[in-house]
């Protein structure tokens, strides 16, 4: 009898073990849906209680436009008492609208930089900041690619005689001009007055779709917005990772709408947005 038990607990160990294996992926998913769930949920909860309609300031790098109106889009469903209202420009321009007094609850940054600078001067709720997204920068040309470029290295050759930038307080405009540098063109571009400006990368987009330029440095995200033909990207050694990072402003009066709002910008629903453009999540 004892042999007769000690066969059955074995097999009942052996069925328990195989079952959990074969759940290990659903439970997985299944983890992953709670989650994203239970976060849409805080967000309904944080709206609803106080039973009024909250009007959130978002101010975010231009490159985040189409997805953030569509995420909003998304989000009313989720807190339907929040009302979103973005400003969306460069985030040298944000940093500085921030610094003058501009009501802000929630920053999203193109890059480390002007989010370090707030941080610095005590402007951003420290413990709320993340780093939320990563985008690459390309090289851009008009449709048909009239002048044939074909690298970041073909920028230093005749066949380009004029490139569309970022000004470089611009995030875009900085990451633009530590490729040329690293390519050991900037100077020579500089002097043959190769360079034309945009104020944010929304601006140099336009530039290279109505072929003011030959080219345009970019990053993936907007050239796939805007239907642009790309034609290289900048490599780790060409270029410093670029990451987004967000926080909630110090002075924000709607703290947890606020972080509702971000907490809802790293689940799956809005992932599948951000990376439906060629973003990617960080980890």
């Amino acid at each position: 009898m004892k042999r007769r038990a000690l066969i059955l607990g074995s097999l009942a160990l052996s069925a328990s073990l195989l079952l959990s294996a074969c759940g290990g992926s659903a439970a997985s998913s299944q983890a992953a849906s709670a989650s994203s769930e239970a976060v849409a949920s805080s967000a309904a909860a944080s709206s609803e209680a106080s039973g009024e309609s909250v009007q959130l300031t978002v101010f975010a790098a231009a490159s985040l436009t189409e997805t953030l109106n569509e995420i909003a889009e998304q989000y009313k469903t989720v807190a339907p008492n929040v009302e979103l209202v973005f400003n969306f420009d460069s985030s040298g321009t944000l940093k500085t609208q921030i610094e003058e007094g501009a009501d802000c609850d929630l920053f999203l940054s193109a890059a480390q930089k002007q989010m370090n600078a707030l941080q610095d001067e005590d402007l951003i709720n420290t413990n709320t900041r993340v780093d939320l997204l990563e985008n690459k920068v390309v090289l851009a040309v008009p449709e048909g690619n009239p002048a044939d470029i074909q690298s970041f290295e073909d920028i230093g050759t005749d066949r380009c005689k004029r490139i569309a930038l970022g000004n470089e307080d611009v995030p875009v405009g900085s990451y633009s001009v530590e490729i040329l540098t690293n390519l050991g063109i900037l100077d020579e571009l500089e002097s043959g007055n190769k360079m034309t400006y945009g104020s944010n990368v929304k601006e140099v987009t336009t530039q290279v779709k109505e072929a003011a330029a030959d080219c345009g440095i970019v990053y993936a995200t907007d050239a796939f917005s805007a239907g642009l033909e790309t034609v290289d990207q900048a490599t780790a050694e060409e270029c410093s990772p670029v990451i987004y990072p967000a926080a909630l402003t110090a002075s924000t009066e709607h703290a947890d709408e606020a972080q509702a709002f971000l907490d809802y910008l790293t689940t799956d629903d809005a992932a599948a947005i951000f990376t439906s453009v060629g973003f990617a999540m960080v980890k």
